[in-house]
């Protein structure tokens, strides 16, 4: 970087220049950040839309008198088709395999069940896409000729795995965000059906109305409740409702309440103390949680603030005497 005489330099760097560098840098991620604030779309489009096909496949099931009608509402894909076709010809499809994809994609909040098989197709695909040409530049090349036969070994085995690893990797990504956005909002959540309960309403009244609460808090929890009230009204056995909430949600807290829904349909206990009793249960585990984060929270600050924050604070500090002194001696 060339610098300026006649302008303030540290170790022969024009500090003016990398100021203005640094400016422009910082302009540009406000126009950034200005840009993905006004362009987000409303998550609750797509949800109602997944929703409202829920809704009438519920309702074919029921309503639907002839195969013509059902196959309307029921669309192939070609594609998912081809593949599954394939995997099926090399007998590496089994029914397991598949039924473990779906439930997978069912708690990451992707309800379309092509998806499973494309997830089973891109375990086998993907290794050899990235695996062949990693063995070939290891193996066939010169460019890692300087490392030892294991790490050139390590290095196509970790590129194989991570390849082969990569759909479940992502599924397991979304599957925990998408839990802990259920789990900030189930304590209110079973707070506004504890008051449902004591209104007055129906359990399926009860989650239509809860949902259409939390909806914009917490989309991901309205959602399913708005899932499973639609089930209720349509499904023969309401039993069946809540456990497809409990497999749709990868949370032990979810199945609690499942447990305890199932159980007062069963018996015919009261809703609402039960429910009020898991509420404040789950209160106190959040409570918790957030008390634990907190107390990690000195030790994990230990290496930001020795890396970045207090080198920071002697260049602003120190970096103006430093200029002063290198420009008197100069």
């Amino acid at each position: 970087m060339l610098s300026n005489p006649n302008g303030p330099t540290l170790l022969g760097i024009d500090v003016l220049m990398v100021a203005t560098i640094l400016s422009g840098v910082a302009a540009m991620a406000v126009l950034l950040a200005i840009y993905a604030a006004t362009s987000v779309r409303d998550p609750m489009q797509r949800r109602v839309k997944a929703l409202n096909d829920r809704r009438e496949q519920l309702k074919a099931g029921i309503t639907a008198s002839t195969s013509k009608r059902r196959a309307k509402l029921v669309q192939k894909n070609e594609a998912t088709d081809r593949i599954r076709a394939f995997l099926t010809s090399l007998k590496v499809l089994q029914d397991e395999q598949l039924k473990t994809a779906q439930i997978k994609l069912l708690q990451a909040g992707i309800r379309s069940k092509d998806w499973a098989v494309a997830v089973i197709f891109g375990r086998l695909v993907l290794p050899i896409t990235f695996g062949l040409p990693i063995l070939y530049l290891v193996y066939g090349t010169d460019a890692f000729s300087d490392y030892s036969p294991l790490q050139a070994y390590g290095i196509v085995a970790g590129t194989a795995i991570l390849s082969y690893k990569a759909p479940d990797l992502y599924l397991k990504n979304r599957i925990t965000k998408r839990s802990d956005a259920i789990r900030k909002g189930l304590p209110d959540a079973l707070d506004l059906l504890v008051i449902c309960a004591e209104a007055g309403l129906t359990v399926d009244a009860a989650f239509h109305r809860v949902a259409r609460e939390l909806g914009r808090a917490y989309p991901e929890l309205g959602e399913e409740f708005t899932l499973t009230a639609i089930e209720l009204g349509f499904l023969t056995e309401r039993r069946q409702a809540f456990e497809n909430l409990a497999t749709r949600i990868d949370l032990d807290a979810v199945k609690g309440v499942v447990t305890t829904m199932i159980q007062t349909e069963k018996y015919g206990t009261p809703l609402a103390s039960a429910l009020r009793v898991l509420s404040a249960e789950f209160r106190n585990e959040r409570m918790m949680r957030a008390e634990e984060k907190a107390a990690r929270l000195p030790a994990i600050m230990t290496v930001p603030l020795i890396l970045f924050i207090l080198p920071t604070l002697f260049i602003v500090i120190l970096g103006p005497a430093a200029c002063s002194i290198s420009d008197a001696f100069k």
